[in-house]
């Protein structure tokens, strides 16, 4: 059975937050974060890997388990 339902509020948060990582990317042409020499203090991959959780997770408290 499909999902057809609209973006919940993480959804979308994940959304915005791959434009801005694709966006950062792009400008430094690269095509995966792994590379860059930020990679470990980079604040846009930070808040892609919250969005991630959170939107997997739902606003759920405690651990997340895959």
């Amino acid at each position: 059975m499909e999902n057809n339902q609209n973006p919940d509020h993480w959804e979308e948060a994940l959304e915005e937050q791959i434009v801005g990582l694709k966006e950062c990317q792009k400008s430094f042409g690269l095509d995966s974060c792994n590379p860059c020499e930020k990679f470990f203090d980079c604040e846009i991959r930070k808040k892609y890997v919250i969005a991630v959780y959170e939107s997997m997770n739902k606003g759920s408290t405690g651990g997340f388990e895959f």
